[in-house]
């Protein structure tokens, strides 16, 4: 026995890694393919953006010709109108393009085509940094066909283990504040029965009544004098505990015999586990619907959140304050990407890239439960609306 259970210990050991690894497969194969897929699209997007040629197009040569013109009337002529040499000025920038001064391959980098891949499949999308060529712009909408599904596909996966952790911390939260007040109830229901209890026992002395303890089982069945004459009984209680002892016995031998059994034929196992990784493939998404925690803890758990990445950001980022790395924060999780605010360090901003996530994701739960709320509502309004029609005019 002792050499039996040493032999099964390391097969738990195992089968419990192996549940745990077949539990979170699922999670780490949909964030892995995630990533794999935004290494591809940068690759594929900076080789066909970085290596374009920068042709000098008519609209450029006509913008060049002007600016020429403008700088020698006014060296020609030093008396002309300021104000009409100001709105040539402005005609001529309103025909500014920004790729005629850009040089791609500074651009469209590994990382600076990664960034773009990523605002692409979060559908962010800044506007800053956009394909040029035709070959890049066909494959910019073939990625986010791809792209954009499976970039939900994990939100609403990590939106799973989010939902699961936030309603935990709330019900424990809850049930630590129930617990506080039922001990403050408890003290005050105590100091009333403890007053209680000592009015009894005062009068219990003026009484002199002696009460003795219940006898257990086993005295009761000694007292009895017939039970005495027969000792037969005590004799198949003996039997009765050999019985269960022996039982127990052969549940201990069966528990053994199926570990030997699933460590002789792995095949059985393996059939369960599977069975067990398409079950958690088809799970997804049913936590995030049974989620139900109020919609200002929400807002204030997304508060807390942009206002931590509001605080780092200007350590890298020195043209943005506290108020602006907010704004963006709050536009880049939000998914609206105005791109009025640029980034000089993109690629520090990639490293927050798990950031973006989760916090698209709490955006997401948030929107989620604002929905669920103002569905509620509006049933409500239909209902009252329904019920004053239907109640008849006195």
């Amino acid at each position: 026995e002792f050499r039996m259970a040493l032999t099964s210990q390391p097969l738990q050991g195992k089968k419990r890694c192996k549940k745990i690894f077949w539990a979170v497969f699922p999670h780490a194969c949909f964030i892995l393919s995630l990533v794999i897929y935004a290494f591809l699209g940068a690759l594929m997007f900076s080789h066909i953006e970085g290596n374009r040629k920068v042709n000098s197009s008519e609209g450029y040569r006509n913008f060049l010709q002007g600016l020429w013109s403008i700088s020698k009337n006014l060296s020609d002529n030093m008396t002309e109108n300021e104000e009409v040499f100001k709105e040539k000025i402005y005609n001529l920038l309103g025909t500014f393009e920004h790729e005629w001064f850009v040089d791609p391959k500074k651009i469209w980098n590994f990382f600076g085509s990664l960034f773009f891949c990523c605002t692409v499949f979060t559908t962010v999308g800044y506007g800053n940094t956009y394909p040029i060529t035709r070959t890049g712009k066909y494959l910019c909408m073939l990625y986010a066909l791809f792209g954009i599904p499976l970039m939900f596909l994990v939100l609403t996966d990590m939106g799973d283990i989010l939902a699961t952790v936030l309603s935990k911390c709330y019900n424990e939260f809850r049930k630590l504040q129930s617990k506080i007040l039922a001990s403050k109830l408890c003290s005050v229901f105590m100091c009333k029965k403890e007053s209680e209890t000592q009015s009894r026992r005062s009068l219990l002395m003026k009484s002199k009544v002696i009460l003795n303890e219940p006898l257990s089982i086993v005295e009761v069945l000694k007292s009895q004098s017939a039970l005495k004459r027969k000792p037969v009984q005590y004799r198949n209680a003996e039997i009765f505990e050999m019985l269960i002892a022996r039982e127990k016995e052969y549940t201990k031998l069966s528990r053994t015999k199926s570990i030997e059994r699933w460590s002789s034929c792995p095949e059985l196992e393996r059939g369960k586990t599977m069975t067990s990784v398409i079950e958690n493939f088809d799970k997804i998404g049913k936590e995030l619907e049974k989620l139900d925690v109020p919609i200002l803890l929400m807002v204030l758990v997304i508060f807390v959140y942009i206002s931590c990445a509001a605080a780092i950001l200007p350590k890298w980022e020195t043209n943005l304050d506290f108020q602006e790395a907010f704004y963006f924060c709050f536009i880049t999780l939000t998914t609206i990407g105005f791109g009025d605010t640029q980034l000089q360090h993109p690629r520090f901003f990639l490293f927050l890239s798990l950031y973006i996530i989760i916090g698209m994701e709490i955006v997401f739960i948030a929107f989620k439960l604002g929905q669920d709320r103002l569905i509620v509502f509006y049933k409500k309004v239909i209902s009252f609306c329904g019920e004053k029609k239907i109640t008849p005019k006195k």
